[in-house]
C-alpha cells in the first residue's frame, strides 16, 4: 500500500521543472526582443512613418498597434503543452513540444497540439479580425478629423472687410520653372546638381528661390556632402542676381542614410511628421536649412481621432547641429527672422477641411445640403504651382494665399480668399458676400483670350497664376512663358473683378502698379515685331506675322537660340555637307 509520499514528490518536481522552463522561456524570448528592439533604435528613422502612424492615426492604431500587441503575446506564449493523466489526482506531466511556434486548446490537456504554423493561423486571423475593425474605426475618425479641424480653423480665423496690400518690392514675376531652367543653365557641378526649388527671403529682404546643391549619382551620395545653397532672385526680371553659399553641409538633403539631414531629423524628434520641403537660405553669409514639423493630436470626442497641429521647427547647421525650435522659439530666433515658419503642408490640410465647417452631413453627396460649402480652387496642370500660393505682404510679411470657389462642378468663382501669416500661422480671410470674383483657372483663360496673336500652346504658355493685392482689389498676376522655360515674355495682370488685363513688361512698371501707380498697358509688340523682355534682348519673338520658331540647342539639349520665323520668309536648315535637311 502507497502512503501517497511518491505522488507529492512527482507533483513537486513536475511543478519546479515547469517553473524553470517557463522563467527560460520567457528570458530568451525577452532577449530576442531586446535584440530586436535594439535593431529598431538604430534604424528608427526607417520606420518613423509606420511607427507615427500607429501612435496618430486610430485606423493604423487599431490594425497596426493590436497586430504588434498579437505578435507579441504570441511570441510570449509558452513552446509546451501540459496533459493531465488518466488519474488527474496524480498531477501534471511536461510533454515538449518540437514546433515552439504551435499551441492550441485541446480535450485532455490545458495546451496541445504540434502542427506547426497554428500560431500563424491565429495570427491571420487575427489581424484579418483587425484589418476589418481599422476600416469601420477610419469610416467616422477620417470626417471627423476633417470637422474638428475646420472648426478649429474657423475659430482661430479673422474676417477682413478688404484684401491686405502686396508688397510691390517683392512682387513674384519670375516662375519655378523659368528660376529651375535658367539657374541649372548658370552653374556647373559634375558631383552635385540643384534640389528641388522653394521660396526664402533672401538677406536683402526680397523672396527667391532657393536650392540645395546636393550629390548626384549613388557614389556621390555616399561620400560626398550637400555643398551649400543656391538662392536666385524672383523679383527682378532686369537684373536678376543669383547667390551660391558653398560650404559643406555635415548632415544635408541627398545624402546616403543617416548622413542625411532627414534622417539626423527624426532620430532627435521622433513624435513630428516633417512633410513640408525645407527652405533654405543664408544668414550674415553662413548657409542654413530650416524644417517646418507637424504633430498631431487625440480627441476623444464624440468617437477617438486626431488632427494636426504645428510643432515648430527644425534649424540644421552646416555644422551638423539640429536646433529643435518650439512655435515660439522660431519665431524670435534670429537666423530666422523673415523666414517662412509656418508648414504649407498644413495649411493645405487645414484650407481643404473647411468643406467641413458646417458639419459632416452638410457636405455627403445625396443627402448634403451643402450649404455655404466651399472647396480649393482647381488650378489645370499648365500654371505650373498649387496652392497656398506664397506672397509678400507690406512689411515683408510673407503670407500663404488659398482661393476657395463655392462646391459645384460648374463654379469657377471665388467664393472666399484666406490669408495665413507665413510666421505666425494665424489666418485672416476675405468673404465675397456673394459678390463674383474670377478664379485662377478663369483668369489664366481670360489672359489667354486677351491676345490673339501668340500661338497660344504651341509657343507660349501662361503659367503661375499668383493672388496680388493692390489698393483693395484683387489682381491675379500671370506670366507668360515660352514652352521651353527659358525667359519670361511679360506679366499679366488679370482683375478678379471685372476681369480687365494689363500687360507689363519691366520690373520699373510691375513695381509701380503692385505700389497702386498709374502705368500705361503695354501689351502692343515692339515696331519691329518681337518681343522683348523689358530689357531690350529678344524674348518671346510674337509679332503679328510670326508663323513659328526655330529652336537652337546645344549638345546637352539646353536652348541656345530661338528664331522668329515670319510670313513670306523662306526658312532652310542647312548640315554640315552642304544637304537641305528642313525647308519651309
Amino acid at each position: 500500500m502507497s502512503d501517497g509520499a511518491g505522488d507529492d514528490d512527482l507533483k513537486i518536481d513536475v511543478g519546479t521543472n515547469n517553473r524553470q522552463r517557463l522563467v527560460r522561456h520567457l528570458l530568451k524570448r525577452t532577449a530576442v526582443v531586446v535584440v530586436l528592439l535594439g535593431v529598431w533604435y538604430v534604424t528608427r528613422p526607417l520606420w518613423h512613418g509606420l511607427v507615427y502612424s500607429m501612435l496618430f492615426s486610430p485606423p493604423a492604431t487599431v490594425l497596426l498597434g493590436g497586430g504588434l500587441l498579437t505578435a507579441l503575446v504570441l511570441w510570449y506564449y509558452p513552446p509546451w503543452r501540459m496533459e493531465t493523466d488518466e488519474d488527474d489526482s496524480r498531477g501534471v506531466s511536461v510533454v515538449d513540444d518540437d514546433d515552439e511556434f504551435s499551441f492550441e486548446v485541446a480535450p485532455g490537456g490545458l495546451f496541445g497540439g504540434g502542427a506547426g504554423g497554428r500560431k500563424l493561423q491565429r495570427f491571420t486571423s487575427v489581424v484579418t479580425v483587425l484589418f476589418v475593425l481599422s476600416i469601420l474605426v477610419g469610416i467616422p475618425a477620417g470626417p471627423l478629423e476633417q470637422r474638428t479641424l475646420a472648426s478649429q480653423t474657423m475659430a482661430d480665423a479673422t474676417e477682413v472687410a478688404e484684401f491686405p496690400s502686396a508688397n510691390p518690392d517683392n512682387p513674384r514675376v519670375v516662375p519655378r520653372q523659368v528660376s529651375d531652367v535658367a539657374t541649372s543653365g548658370s552653374v556647373s557641378y559634375r558631383q552635385h546638381r540643384l534640389g528641388a526649388s522653394d521660396i526664402a527671403r533672401t538677406q536683402n529682404g526680397s523672396l527667391a528661390w532657393s536650392y540645395a546643391i546636393e550629390p548626384d549619382g549613388f557614389r556621390n551620395q555616399v561620400i560626398e556632402n550637400q555643398r551649400g545653397v543656391l538662392v536666385a532672385d524672383m523679383t527682378e526680371l532686369d537684373q536678376r542676381q543669383v547667390n551660391v553659399y558653398d560650404q559643406e553641409f555635415t548632415y544635408g538633403q541627398g545624402m546616403f542614410l543617416y548622413r542625411s539631414a532627414d534622417w539626423q531629423l527624426k532620430s532627435t524628434d521622433y513624435l513630428a511628421e516633417y512633410n513640408d520641403e525645407p527652405v533654405e537660405f543664408s544668414y550674415e553669409g553662413q548657409p542654413y536649412m530650416y524644417y517646418p514639423k507637424t504633430a498631431h493630436e487625440w480627441n476623444l470626442a464624440p468617437f477617438p481621432h486626431t488632427t494636426p497641429a504645428w510643432k515648430g521647427g527644425a534649424l540644421v547647421y552646416t555644422n551638423g547641429t539640429v536646433e529643435h525650435l518650439s512655435p515660439e522659439e522660431a519665431q524670435s530666433h534670429p537666423v530666422l527672422d523673415g523666414q517662412r515658419l509656418y508648414p504649407l503642408t498644413l495649411t493645405q490640410a487645414e484650407m481643404e477641411s473647411l468643406n467641413y465647417r458646417n458639419g459632416i452631413i452638410n457636405q455627403l453627396p445625396v443627402v448634403g445640403a451643402h450649404e455655404n460649402e466651399v472647396e480649393v480652387a482647381g488650378l489645370p496642370d499648365s500654371a505650373e504651382n498649387s496652392q497656398p500660393f506664397v506672397i509678400d505682404l507690406e512689411g515683408e510679411q510673407m503670407s500663404y494665399v488659398t482661393a476657395l470657389e463655392p462646391y459645384g462642378t460648374d463654379t469657377r468663382g471665388l467664393d472666399e480668399v484666406w490669408f495665413a501669416d507665413a510666421t505666425t500661422g494665424e489666418y485672416t480671410f476675405f468673404a465675397t458676400e456673394r459678390e463674383t470674383l474670377t478664379g485662377p483657372e478663369r483668369a489664366m483663360g481670360v489672359a489667354r483670350a486677351s491676345d490673339s496673336r501668340t500661338n497660344w500652346g504651341q509657343n507660349f504658355v501662361v503659367a503661375e497664376p499668383v493672388p496680388i493685392t493692390v489698393d483693395g482689389e484683387l489682381w491675379w498676376q500671370i506670366k507668360v512663358v515660352p514652352v521651353d522655360a527659358t525667359d519670361v515674355a511679360r506679366n499679366v495682370f488679370v482683375n478678379a473683378d471685372d476681369s480687365s488685363t494689363l500687360e507689363l513688361r519691366t520690373d520699373d512698371a510691375i513695381r509701380s502698379f503692385v505700389a497702386g501707380e498709374q502705368v500705361s498697358d503695354q501689351s502692343e509688340p515692339p515696331r519691329n515685331g518681337t518681343e522683348t523682355d523689358g530689357s531690350g534682348s529678344a524674348g518671346a519673338g510674337e509679332g503679328d506675322d510670326v508663323l513659328y520658331f526655330v529652336i537652337v540647342t546645344d549638345e546637352d539639349g539646353n536652348v541656345v537660340e530661338r528664331i522668329p520665323v515670319r510670313s513670306g520668309q523662306d526658312t532652310r536648315i542647312v548640315d554640315s555637307t552642304g544637304n537641305v535637311t528642313v525647308s519651309g
